[in-house]
Formats: C-alpha cells, structure tokens, sequence
C-alpha cells in the first residue's frame, strides 16, 4: 500500500490524479562516484548533471516488481510482475533533482513498449530471472534480447547484512535516493518531467557478488573496476504521474 504522507517530500505531490501504480521488490542499489564531465555527453540541454562534494554518481539497480497497472485498469496477467535492471545517474532541472534513466531492462515486450511510448524512457527487452536461495541472498540473471541496442548483461547475487534505516538529510544516501521525479527524452528532443511518489526509503547494507556486469559500459560508462557503494530495499510502493513537457533539448 502506498504511503501517502509528504513530510519527506521536497515538494508537495501533482494535484492531478496519478498515471501508473507499482510494487518495486529487492532492490539492489550499487553506486559508483564519476566525474561529472564523463556524462556531459549523455545530457540533454536543460537538465544538469547534479554533484555531491563535486562528484556525480551512476548506479545499477536490479529489483523486480508487482502489481504494475495504469489508473482504473487492472493489471495484464503475465506482465504486471516483472524483473527490471536500470542504470541512471542524478541530475536537475529547473531546481527540481530527479532521476536520469541511461537503460532499462524489462522482461516484458508489453511494459517495454507502454514505457518507451508513455513515458520517453529507454527501455529495452531482456530475457530475465530472480531467485531466492539460502542464506537470503537472491540471485539475479539479465540478458539483454532487444535487437537493435548493444547486447548487455547482469549476472549476480545480493543480500541485506544490516537492519533497516532511514537516511538522513545531508548524507550521501539521502541525496542518493530521495528523488521525487524522473527525467526523458523523446525522439523528437521534447524533454519531460514525469512525478513520483512512495514513502520514505529504509535502506539497509548489502553484499553483493557479481560476476557479469555490462550494462553499465552498453550505456556508455566505464567504472574502471571501483567498489560501488552497496545497498538493498526490501520494497518500495509507488505511483508516477503522466510526464510533462518541459522544453526542446536541442543542442547548439
């Protein structure tokens, strides 16, 4: 159920009604510090990279989810429950810091298409599995089947190994995660602002042995190797709102 208080929030939640209602489950967040120039490329004009101690930060983050459905419908059976692998990094607009999607990997051609038609983001279809083994860990397995895209993996396994807590402001884990919208770009170079809402993240410390990770240099990054920052949610209820147009990104 989603929590709808807005003590947490920057700003207060859309008046209109929301678009699309979703369970993320199992998280697994690994963080890397970049330089902020090595994703100047990857901008549209209008959105900023955003820094914290001047450095910028990528991530991958494996979950899966339930309960996917658009407002008033239910959900479609055999595409409502999914695994999805993003990369994204942070950045702002217009004062607003927000999320910024670099790939998306879904196990559903329907939830692929929906995505890239709904909402301008850069979903891809992958063959997928998440499993659930002894000791907590869950195992995690991507393979990246969209024609087209340059071919990408994930080949893992994560687990929680600390209580939940919630971060506070000013730390680096709060400027992470506390983010309440998400940043797009269409075809046409139209950029859009779409609004989220869930409760306040409880993050908890994770391991994480991965040994395939490519997803990362498909959407153009090199990690060269660095130890991510490691972190696990045990789930998370969420809404989004329609996105709406912000401005052309036109370069030059």
């Amino acid at each position: 159920m989603v929590d709808w208080t807005t003590a947490h929030r920057p700003y207060p939640i859309p008046r209109e009604p929301w678009l699309v209602r979703m369970n993320w489950h199992d998280l697994l967040f690994l963080h890397w510090p970049v330089d902020p120039g090595s994703l100047a490329a990857s901008m549209p004009p209008g959105i900023q990279i955003d820094t914290f101690d001047g450095a910028a930060y990528v991530a991958v983050v494996p979950f899966w989810m339930s309960g996917v459905r658009a407002r008033w419908l239910p959900g479609v059976p055999g595409h409502s429950t999914l695994p999805e692998l993003n990369v994204r990094t942070y950045v702002r607009a217009d004062g607003f810091p927000g999320v910024y999607f670099l790939s998306l990997d879904a196990a559903s051609r329907l939830v692929v298409s929906a995505a890239r038609t709904s909402y301008s983001l850069r979903y891809r279809s992958a063959r997928m599995r998440v499993s659930r083994g002894e000791d907590s860990w869950i195992g995690y397995s991507s393979t990246r089947t969209d024609r087209g895209h340059p071919p990408a993996s994930f080949q893992g396994r994560y687990r929680p190994t600390g209580p939940a807590f919630r971060p506070e402001p000013g730390t680096l884990e709060h400027w992470l995660v506390e983010r309440y919208c998400l940043y797009s770009v269409s075809r046409r170079s139209q950029w859009f602002r779409a609004a989220v809402h869930h409760g306040p993240w409880e993050l908890r410390h994770a391991e994480a042995e991965v040994s395939e990770e490519t997803v990362s240099r498909a959407a153009g990054l090199s990690l060269n190797g660095a130890a991510p920052l490691v972190h696990y949610v045990e789930r998370m209820d969420v809404v989004a709102w329609r996105p709406r147009a912000m401005g052309k990104a036109n370069r030059g």
